[in-house]
């Protein structure tokens, strides 16, 4: 059969996705900062686009016309005050009268916001301001040591040796942010051309520094040091630390012959354990922790609905500054300026539709999520439905990764807390009774955690035992289940809570 070309022309339909609409589909996932550095980007990017910084104007003169009207209140209030008013109140004596008019001019223009003469003075000499238009807010800001500073600073007072002190430095720089020592004294006498009793010399020293635990490799070691600072690192002490593993499986028996002590010193030995600190260096250097900024409200209606609102302050107000974008067209006559300043009207007017239909689906979501768990912002948590994407997809026509992504790294304030909005969406667990309704994975920990909780200890529940009990509540769950479900939220076996809970008893009587 002979081989030939020939031209074809063929009709059909497929599913391209734009660059447009690819950063559309990642801005709908993106969390509220991530949102916010995306647009800062784009500002610097696109020289149409600009902030709306309309509603913050408003504010501010909202907050100018509050200030100025309560100026003109105590104002007013000053000026009221009549001469004889005064006069019954200091007598007739023409200086009293002098000094009472000024000190109320001077109260007067205190109130007013002017600074007297003796302010003004020390302002202009160069002294330290103490009014609020000469004080500058950063540098009353004050930051805390690191924990690598505070050692160096140690290091600095201890160490006069120039070749001890590059040791401790380096040492210094090896101490992660727990204060652990991260890397083995063999490595560094290496690295620093050292031989390695000099180096074990210098991190003796420095595990004598503040706080105490630091330079330690390892929790034995930073226990070890802060027990011995207290003079209680004794034989028994030390066996104790020596099997770590059998305190934390509540091994009593094991560690009364291990350390061949009774089981009171046991137990207050166990409690000197829990006082120290495992983690020394997290008292340094900290960085705050930033809270959870919900992306949605929910909040009661007085009729017993839910209103749910977007929250303002995580949305990116931009806008196209028109004008800027008529003067700029006109004035360039190159091909390649004017295909620029299209493409960057175009891309600004995307990312404003972009950001508008993000906001909308984020609201439609929350809203159906809202409506599917009714019942858990009214009852608790016992009551939160097991629904998933494909049910909420359905509910508001949408697909089940537009759900998905919408629903990541986004929260909810509702009157019961903070949740990430991928925490209502759970597994759901069949009911014992034909045609029962279904029952949510969370609720069923939650109903796990509150039977371990009531157990008394002379009748330690087993797996088996919940089983049964959940089983007689309508929900039908195997044992393995039960026991991961126990894992998850940190409950220990029914073995070692017996052991754990006789010897507390033990320890009471």
């Amino acid at each position: 059969m002979a081989l030939m070309q020939r031209l074809e022309l063929r009709q059909g339909q497929s599913l391209v996705m734009t660059p447009q609409l690819q950063q559309a589909i990642k801005l709908l996932q993106m969390s509220n900062i991530e949102l916010q550095v995306f647009v800062d980007a784009e500002l610097e990017r696109n020289p149409l686009l600009e902030r709306d910084e309309r509603a913050e104007t408003a504010e501010q003169n909202q907050r100018e016309e509050a200030a100025a009207s309560e100026t003109d209140v105590v104002s007013a209030l000053a000026s009221t005050a009549s001469q004889e008013e005064k006069l019954n109140a200091l007598g007739t004596d023409p200086d009293n009268v002098y000094d009472h008019e000024a000190r109320a001019d001077a109260a007067n223009r205190v109130a007013a916001g002017q600074a007297d003469s003796g302010w003004s003075s020390m302002r202009s000499s160069g002294g330290v301001p103490l009014d609020a238009d000469g004080m500058e807010f950063g540098a009353s800001l004050t930051r805390e040591a690191t924990l690598s500073e505070h050692l160096t600073e140690q290091l600095n007072l201890a160490i006069g040796d120039p070749v001890d002190r590059l040791i401790g430095q380096h040492l210094v720089g090896m101490v992660n942010e727990i204060g652990y020592l991260t890397a083995s004294i063999e490595s560094i006498a290496e690295t620093l051309g050292t031989n390695l009793p000099h180096v074990e010399k210098i991190l003796s020293l420095l595990q004598g520094f503040d706080p105490p635990g630091v330079f330690a490799r390892d929790l034995k070691e930073c226990l070890a040091i802060q027990l011995k600072e207290r003079d209680r690192y004794d034989p028994a002490m030390k066996a104790l630390i020596d099997n770590l593993d059998r305190v934390a499986r509540r091994d009593y028996a094991a560690l009364k012959t291990l350390c061949r002590v009774d089981h009171d010193d046991v137990m207050e030995m166990i409690a000197e354990l829990k006082a120290l600190n495992p983690k020394p260096g997290h008292a340094f250097g900290t960085e705050p922790v930033q809270p959870v900024v919900p992306d949605v409200y929910v909040r009661a209606a007085p009729d017993g609905s839910w209103n749910v609102e977007l929250n303002s302050d995580t949305l990116p107000r931009v806008l196209i500054n028109n004008q800027y974008a008529a003067n700029v067209s006109n004035a360039v006559s190159r091909e390649e300026d004017k295909t620029y300043i299209s493409e960057c009207h175009a891309n600004a007017n995307w990312l404003i539709r972009s950001l508008d239909q993000r906001a909308k689906t984020i609201l439609k979501v929350a809203r159906e999520i809202v409506r599917q768990q009714d019942a858990f912002l009214v009852l608790g948590i016992q009551h939160l439905r097991p629904i998933n994407l494909k049910t909420v997809a359905d509910a508001i026509e949408m697909h089940e990764s537009t759900v998905s992504r919408v629903t990541s790294n986004k929260f909810m304030a509702t009157p019961r807390g903070i949740f990430e909005m991928k925490y209502f969406f759970t597994t759901a667990i069949a009911s014992t009774e034909s045609g029962g309704e279904a029952h949510s994975a969370e609720s069923v920990r939650h109903r796990i955690r509150e039977l371990i909780a009531g157990e008394e200890p002379a009748k330690i529940l087993s797996d088996d035992a919940i089983v049964a009990m959940l089983r007689e509540a309508g929900i039908e769950l195997a044992r393995r289940t039960v026991a991961k479900y126990r894992e998850s939220l940190g409950i220990s076996s029914s073995v070692l809570r017996r052991r754990e809970k006789l010897a507390n008893l033990h320890q009471g009587n």
